[in-house]
């Protein structure tokens, strides 16, 4: 059985402004820190072999807080970074709805197809996402191993494991810190999605 820890960085500075961060390389707040840590000290009891991470700074930091408990680096894997959301990285959702009403609506309407100028759709996503994550699954069978990275690609990844339609992405939430917990057998099974251990 190989058991996967797919955890969303923690929360990054200037969160409360709701922005699409995509691929602007935005650090953990202290708030963040804390965040990871306490979800460190949880799944501390389960031995990793290895720690996978997107190469923007809130995931790497966010998977080096993971690796310490258990004396490994993470590994880097570009394919593991968030969306880009092109012309709209670090914009608001009302002011991209003030400036491309339009494109807002049609990306609102069909988020599996749309992408914004110069950024990605979610089919684009999956794609690079999912190469990814089958050669990690190849290399590590029968081991713990955690992936540290965003809410979009995590939310791509659940989709794909549960056989759910990319079209139904933005119903499975991923907050700060969310862990979500699964399974290999002879098919995955799904422990915990947007686990908060946060507060715990």
């Amino acid at each position: 059985m190989t058991r996967i820890f797919l955890i969303r960085h923690g929360e990054t500075e200037g969160a409360e402004s709701r922005r699409y961060k995509g691929h602007m390389d935005v650090p953990l707040s202290e708030n963040g820190i804390e965040q990871i840590k306490r979800v460190a000290d949880y799944i501390a009891d389960n031995l990793l072999t290895v720690v996978y991470c997107s190469d923007l700074s809130r995931a790497l930091k966010s998977a080096e807080i993971i690796a310490e408990p258990h004396g490994i680096k993470p590994v880097i894997v570009e394919a593991l970074k968030e969306r880009s959301f092109g012309v709209w990285e670090g914009m608001s959702f009302d002011e991209i709805k003030g400036k491309w009403p339009d494109a807002f609506n049609a990306w609102a309407e069909n988020p599996l197809k749309f992408s914004p100028m110069g950024g990605e759709s979610t089919i684009d996503v999956r794609n690079r996402v999912i190469k990814a994550f089958e050669e990690i699954m190849k290399n590590h069978n029968g081991q713990n191993i955690a992936i540290v990275s965003h809410g979009g690609v995590i939310r791509v990844l659940l989709c794909e494991i549960l056989g759910m339609p990319l079209e139904n992405i933005f119903r499975i939430e991923q907050s700060f810190a969310a862990l979500n917990v699964i399974e290999m057998w002879d098919y995955p099974v799904v422990k915990l999605i947007n686990g908060d251990v946060v507060a715990r």
